[in-house]
């Protein structure tokens, strides 16, 4: 058992420390432009453009790749700029009105909107004095959708951002197309293209449109691997802080913000989310069905609760989502994309307070088995938000690993802040949750402390189950050598450690209810030798295990998928005779070099 005086004075030490230097909820900012981003965490993608008129498909070809990103049919169809621009005609440009699109976005709970004012295919959506690929030349009457959009967010209270394709250009001489990549260009050249072209068209953006809060650039690899120089990117980076000094700008200018400060936040790859704690801003662009501009062949809807599962789990890592929406040639957008965004809203409506403002806790990332955390402050108070991705069939919540006792616990938008029942025990808090969670998406716990909670590191969380999952990644410490393997034939083959030397493994558990645990194991072993063991050491005693062979198993029937078995022993069971912090020591001895992979230790 562990000597619990000790694990308090360190408890201690470290809640001075914070103390001393100042706790701020959530991440560390970059610079002040940031701070409304990090608040919002939930904004609107709008992809729109030509290539909406073409809905994925020309002259009876679906779209030549298989990711149905409809905004590509262009350069994947080898369609003539001629050609091309006819899909102009397409469109009722009566229906199309930029305003529901923004009233779509405020209703979702978004707080931000991005729209593509230049794709890939050049063609600029506004009134662009310095190219004449643009909307207002090829619509009579003609059309501004960047000014209607700005007019729109700012009558309903939004921030406007504006994505900027700045690399690839399919329309100018000069600008890259990926087919270069047979016939190059000189640097001189695209270097025309860059002041003709993108320079111009970026002061107009920067100008006339009122303030732009972000530009979303789309150079998803880095300066050194494309055409673009790093001078060309600073000067631009310096237009857009000469010109509107608080608009934000994103990873994908093709500096990251490891390599330059003066970039705001990170913006992952394509529907590419969080699995780490980040201390800067960063955003996960993402789609509801796959293609980003308008597909009518794209049926690959998410599910509202996992579009909700992926915005809680970024801001549980202190990250954003942006959600892409993609209209069609009469500007409406699909009604499954369109009703999830009225679930997400609704959601939001009682449960933003686990969003705006939210970041991560100190835990680790996917720590208790429930679900996830996010923390904010909120004046002299801290809130801890408890999002659960499955309800415990018992009622009863284990919340493993806060130190402090909250003093209120209740449900997410519950005005009145009606009590839920809850028991503290030094490491663990107990909940007993109300039946009417079970006809919720997600539902929300929200605990009250009176100061920032503290937390206990290196304790493996009780789970659901009211069992301790022992693995490799949650040791408290560890010695000897071994190999972490990833999961293989499709998670068939599951995550484990190849041991061929002895290892020793250190658990931390807290027990709150005292009394005998059963203990077993799972691990796959190929050899004949009887002299490899396991031997389980803590104060409640001492189990031994001869490893045995596990054999072979044919993992998926007639299709010759045969892999090593991992099997579940049972190791005996110990009493833990009082509640208090136990230290499980698990040694690991193969023979001969013989390999062990050994995937869990389970006690309940």
């Amino acid at each position: 058992m562990k000597n619990t005086d000790s694990r308090y004075k360190k408890i201690l030490l470290c809640l001075f420390i914070m103390a001393s230097a100042g706790i701020v909820s959530g991440q560390k900012k970059i610079n002040s432009r940031t701070d409304w981003f990090i608040h919002d965490r939930f904004g609107m993608f709008i992809h729109f453009g030509l290539y909406s008129g073409a809905e994925g498909v020309w002259k009876g070809e679906k779209l030549r790749n298989d990711n149905n990103y409809a905004e590509w049919i262009q350069y994947r169809n080898r369609i003539d700029r001629d050609e091309y621009i006819t899909l102009i005609d397409n469109f009722d440009w009566n229906k199309i009105d930029p305003e529901k699109w923004v009233i779509m976005a405020k209703k979702a709970g978004m707080k931000y909107v991005t729209l593509t004012a230049k794709h890939h295919d050049g063609f600029a959506l506004w009134n662009s004095k310095s190219n004449s690929y643009n909307i207002a030349k090829y619509t009579n009457p003609e059309r501004d959708l960047v000014k209607e959009l700005a007019d729109a967010c700012k009558k309903h209270g939004l921030k406007l951002g504006l994505y900027y394709s700045h690399w690839v250009d399919w329309e100018h001489r000069y600008g890259w197309d990926h087919s270069r990549e047979l016939t190059g260009i000189s640097p001189e050249n695209y270097d025309i293209y860059w002041q003709e072209k993108v320079i111009p068209q970026m002061r107009e953006l920067l100008t006339n449109y009122g303030p732009i809060s972000m530009i979303w650039f789309d150079m998803w690899i880095h300066h050194s691997e494309t055409v673009v120089t790093k001078d060309q990117l600073v000067q631009l980076k310096s237009l857009i802080r000469e010109l509107q000094p608080d608009c934000l700008i994103n990873s994908r200018l093709g500096l990251s913000v490891e390599e330059d400060p003066d970039v705001d936040f990170q913006e992952l790859g394509d529907n590419e989310f969080g699995v780490t704690k980040k201390d800067f801003p960063w955003q996960s662009p993402a789609t509801v069905a796959h293609s980003w501009g308008y597909n009518k062949l794209d049926f690959q809807y998410k599910s509202t609760t996992q579009l909700l599962q992926s915005l809680i789990k970024n801001v549980s890592l202190n990250g954003n989502m942006l959600l892409n929406i993609g209209p069609g040639p009469a500007g409406s957008v699909q009604p499954e994309i369109e009703n999830r965004l009225a679930e997400m809203g609704e959601w939001l409506k009682s449960n933003g307070e686990s969003i705006y403002g939210a970041g991560a806790y100190d835990l680790p990332v996917n720590y208790n088995d429930w679900g996830v955390m996010t923390c904010r402050k909120n004046q002299d108070k801290t809130l801890i938000y408890l999002h659960l991705f499955s309800n415990p069939v018992s009622g009863i919540l284990n919340v493993s690993g806060i130190d402090s006792a909250p003093a209120i616990v209740y449900l997410a938008g519950d005005k009145d802040k009606t009590p839920i029942s809850f028991k503290h025990d030094k490491a663990l808090i107990t909940l007993q949750l109300p039946e009417s969670i079970n006809n919720k998406i997600i539902p929300v716990v929200a605990m009250e402390f009176r100061e920032y909670p503290s937390h206990i590191d290196d304790l493996v969380a009780k789970n659901m189950e009211g069992g301790y999952s022992l693995k490799p990644e949650n040791t408290a410490s560890e010695s000897g050598t071994y190999t972490f393997i990833a999961k293989q034939k499709g998670g068939t083959v599951p995550d484990y450690i190849s041991l061929k030397d002895p290892v020793k493994l250190t658990w931390t558990i807290y027990i709150d209810a005292p009394g005998p645990k059963k203990l077993d194991i799972s691990y796959s072993y190929q050899g004949g030798s009887e002299k490899n063991s396991v031997e389980i050491k803590t104060v409640a005693g001492s189990l031994h295990h001869r490893i045995k062979n596990t054999g072979k198993t044919v993992e998926e029937p007639r299709s010759n998928w045969i892999i090593d078995n991992f099997s579940s022993s049972h190791l005996g069971e110990l009493n833990f005779s009082q509640t208090g912090f136990y230290d499980i020591e698990m040694f690991v001895n193969p023979a001969d070099g013989e390999e062990v992979k050994f995937q869990w230790l389970w006690i309940k």
